[in-house]
């Protein structure tokens, strides 16, 4: 018996596994799951910052100690990254996926009833550890699930949900902070983390069938990221990425200060100023997803640099001539977060196209140095004293600079290393 021809339209898409239905509908609703389980860890890491002052008070804490339960859950999130993408090359991406949403919903409730600060860290860094499974095995799936072009405007969509989510964070924190305590900001990420094991359930299938999973083992797959670490254009790309990072970590710790301290803005206007930026990000974003796969994204991803590269001279030259100016520096930083808006979706592209024969370890380095160089920048502006803004654009110029060097003495764009089409 002869089978029917596919259809023209059928052939044109790119291969998937079995176990994936290829409908356009179902691409949608699974794009949809993973963009929000990729929301969730940086609605977390921030939801709560309004209600640190109440939280002290409550825990009978200092300052300090509050402040570590973010670097528990952000060191929670870089561990867990790096842990749980090579294990779920070995073992697969649906089961880990589940447990790790689970534990993500468990961890939740722990916080909010956490009756000390000590107890409350312990509990965000497994919050944050659990919490690392939607990140890294989002990224991971799609690499599974979508080839050529269409990896890329996905991973457009997965970076912008990274630039909204910081800014929507601490607005809807404050929102729960109005009408209840901080301990309702962990009632609403428990009911967050039940919604995405429900979607997880309903629209995340197994991307990676037992055939193409690692044969050696666990230690196979951590092999495997190891032979990532030794690779120079791999390694190249993961480093633009952690810099980058840390140049946006650096504003998002020290633009408040900035803007409200210096310039003398009130909460709400510095809110409309950070959201302004976001944007920035967001139509990057756009115009990515517009040009990928009709522009090199070597090509695209250089131009990016360069323009978060003029963005943060920007930043420093005004301050050094003109003066600390409003104007100046909302401009500066609009072309800055610019740049990393269209810097993200080309590096994770890149590297997870040139990590391709282990997805999952490959998503692991790309996601944790990027946390690991955001939460290490982010302190470094407060040191530097608080009654001018150069240290916070000295620090984004420095990291900026460092992926540029990155970029070209590893990565080496010019090769093409990375593009849809070619061999990984």
């Amino acid at each position: 018996m002869v089978s029917p021809s596919p259809s023209p339209s059928a052939a044109a898409r790119p291969a998937a596994p079995d176990s994936v239905d290829p409908t356009r509908r179902t691409a949608v609703a699974l794009v949809a799951v993973l963009a929000a389980l990729t929301a969730v860890a940086p609605l977390a890491t921030d939801m709560y910052v309004p209600g640190f002052p109440a939280m002290g008070d409550a825990l009978g804490a200092s300052s300090s100690a509050v402040q570590l339960t973010m670097t528990a859950f952000l060191a929670g999130l870089v561990v867990g990254q790096l842990l749980i993408g090579p294990i779920s090359d070995s073992l697969g991406r649906r089961g880990l996926l589940l447990s790790g949403t689970a534990a993500f919903t468990v961890f939740s409730v722990a916080c909010a009833l956490a009756p000390d600060v000590g107890l409350l860290a312990g509990a965000r860094f497994l919050q944050g550890l659990a919490g690392a499974a939607g990140m890294v095995l989002a990224r991971a799936v799609l690499t599974d699930r979508f080839h050529g072009a269409e990896l890329p405007r996905y991973f457009a969509v997965l970076s912008q949900i990274m630039g909204v989510a910081p800014v929507a964070a601490p607005v809807l924190g404050g929102a729960i902070l109005a009408v209840s305590t901080w301990r309702a900001v962990f009632v609403v990420l428990t009911v967050m983390g039940g919604l995405l094991l429900l979607g997880v359930v309903r629209k995340v299938p197994e991307t990676l069938p037992p055939e193409r999973r690692h044969a050696g083992g666990i230690g196979q797959t951590f092999r495997a990221m190891g032979a990532l670490l030794g690779g120079r254009t791999f390694m190249g790309y993961v480093l633009v990425l952690a810099f980058v990072s840390a140049a946006l970590f650096a504003y998002i710790s020290g633009s408040s200060f900035v803007f409200e301290n210096l310039h003398g803005v009130s909460a709400t206007t510095y809110s409309l100023i950070f959201a302004s930026n976001a944007v920035a990000m967001l139509i990057a974003g756009a115009a990515f997803s517009r040009l990928a796969g009709r522009v090199r994204l070597n090509t695209l991803l250089v131009a990016a640099v360069g323009v978060a590269g003029v963005g943060t001279v920007m930043q420093v030259v005004l301050v050094l001539t003109v003066g600390e100016t409003l104007a100046g520096t909302w401009i500066s930083l609009f072309v800055t977060a610019g740049g990393i808006g269209m810097v993200f979706p080309s590096t994770l592209s890149i590297g997870q196209s040139l990590g391709r024969s282990a997805p999952g370890a490959a998503s692991a380095l790309l996601g944790g140095l990027q946390f690991l160089f955001g939460a290490l920048a982010a302190p470094l502006v407060g040191l530097f004293g608080e009654d001018s803004s150069l240290p916070m654009a000295v620090i984004m110029l420095i990291a900026v600079v460092a992926a540029g060097v990155a970029l070209v003495g590893l990565a080496r764009p010019w090769e093409g290393r990375g593009e849809p089409t070619a061999t990984a």
